[in-house]
């Protein structure tokens, strides 16, 4: 257990640090609730652990053999972001516009990880240098559940805090400012893919 604290913290700070899903997490549970934040609170911690142990077995070998996929994955991820940046800058409270929109999908959370640069770097970085000299998938499983279980505690709070929240932002005015702020920080993320 001691071998893995290293780790735990590692990821704990890499994952607790504004993202693209602490933005989504935080701004769903102010303008859907935490209930109907569930489910994509939920495909966050297992799309980040599936990450994690796909970093271990290789994924990162092949992104860093093809300097063309790995930017075509780089363009395809930023782009994402943007339009999700500027989806959530638009977006309007629940029940006050006329596009309700809706909190992510289970698995549209759990796909969305496959794009997300924050969690491949903080994967990546994790399974170069955090190993404990298990085997390959014994690792993947190690990473797979470390990730998981402290994201999901990460997830837990930035939903609370988001539907917390929807009880100031109850003018116009301040609910415009925080999606608007919320925006930004999505959309700045997006400096990480090309680091």
């Amino acid at each position: 257990m001691s071998a893995s604290i290293p780790l735990i913290i590692f990821a704990f700070v890499g994952l607790f640090t504004p993202g693209p899903n602490v933005v989504m997490l935080t701004t769903s549970g102010a303008r859907f609730g935490f209930r109907a934040t569930l489910p994509h609170l939920l495909g966050v911690p297992i799309g980040i652990g599936l990450i994690a142990a796909a970093s271990t077995l290789g994924i990162s070998a092949v992104l860093l053999a093809a300097p063309n996929l790995k930017l075509a994955f780089q363009i395809l991820a930023a782009l994402w972001i943007l339009w999700l940046a500027y989806k959530t800058a638009q977006a309007g409270r629940t029940g006050r516009s006329a596009d309700r929109g809706r909190p992510f999908r289970f698995f549209e959370a759990i796909l969305f990880q496959a794009i997300n640069p924050k969690v491949w770097a903080i994967t990546l970085a994790a399974a170069a240098g955090f190993g404990v000299g298990l085997s390959v998938p014994l690792e993947a499983l190690r990473l797979f559940v470390d990730f998981s279980v402290i994201n999901l505690g990460v997830c837990l709070f930035w939903t609370t805090i988001g539907h917390m929240l929807s009880g100031v932002l109850n003018s116009e005015h301040i609910w415009r400012r925080f999606m608007t702020t919320m925006a930004v920080v999505m959309a700045a993320t997006v400096v990480m893919i090309f680091l």
